[in-house]
């Protein structure tokens, strides 16, 4: 039975989901909301996301929402199974180090992302208003020391956990995003930084 998947592609968190899957080799439909009022219908929040956001993850009956969540679940269940990419070890230790990686991402590395995006995509496109430049400029310089400390983590590595991991494809697309959106120079001046994120690009 095919992977069903409610998201818009151009939301970084469905990105995060679709990645995995093409990593895991799994075929996918993506089903997009039929508008962004409908994620607040009484039917949307009693079968799909309880909170009415996307995007949610259909495995025949079996139903489960969040980004991260529905990645580690992906991994958890195929992985090895339609190609040989292993996004989570089998080794406990390298495991428990690839959940670190990602509570990392999850509250450090993407709240300062998801404050330029927000500036720059979600008001500029959907508002209608200028970004505000102070938010902004404070979120690039929160991302400046949390990249500083990426720096140091990444030092003699090619990726966080030393292989490539589910740690490493969470940070993708929100990565994407800023780094395209005039922000290029927080990764390219850092050079452990700046492999790492080249590395990541140059996947298939």
């Amino acid at each position: 039975m095919t992977i069903r998947l409610v998201g818009v592609s151009a939301s970084y968190p469905t990105l995060r989901v679709i990645i995995c899957l093409k990593e895991l080799g799994l075929p996918y439909e993506l089903e997009p909301p039929a508008s962004y009022q409908s994620l607040k219908d009484e039917d949307y929040i009693a079968n799909k996301h309880p909170f009415g956001k996307t995007p949610v993850l259909f495995d025949g009956d079996f139903r489960i929402t969040e980004s991260r969540a529905i990645c580690r679940y992906l991994a958890s269940k195929y992985q090895g199974k339609h190609n040989d990419t292993i996004l989570i070890p089998n080794d406990v230790h390298k495991a428990g180090l690839v959940d670190q990686f990602i509570s990392y991402e999850l509250s450090y590395y993407d709240p300062p992302l998801l404050k330029i995006v927000y500036q720059k995509k979600f008001v500029k496109n959907f508002l209608n208003k200028d970004p505000d430049p102070e938010i902004i400029k404070q979120a690039h310089e929160e991302l400046a020391k949390v990249l500083d400390v990426y720096e140091k983590l990444l030092e003699g590595k090619e990726y966080l956990n030393g292989e490539y991991s589910l740690a490493d494809l969470v940070h993708c697309p929100g990565t994407y995003c800023v780094y395209g959106a005039g922000h290029s120079d927080l990764w390219d001046s850092r050079p452990n930084v700046k492999n790492w994120w080249n590395r990541l690009c140059n996947r298939d």
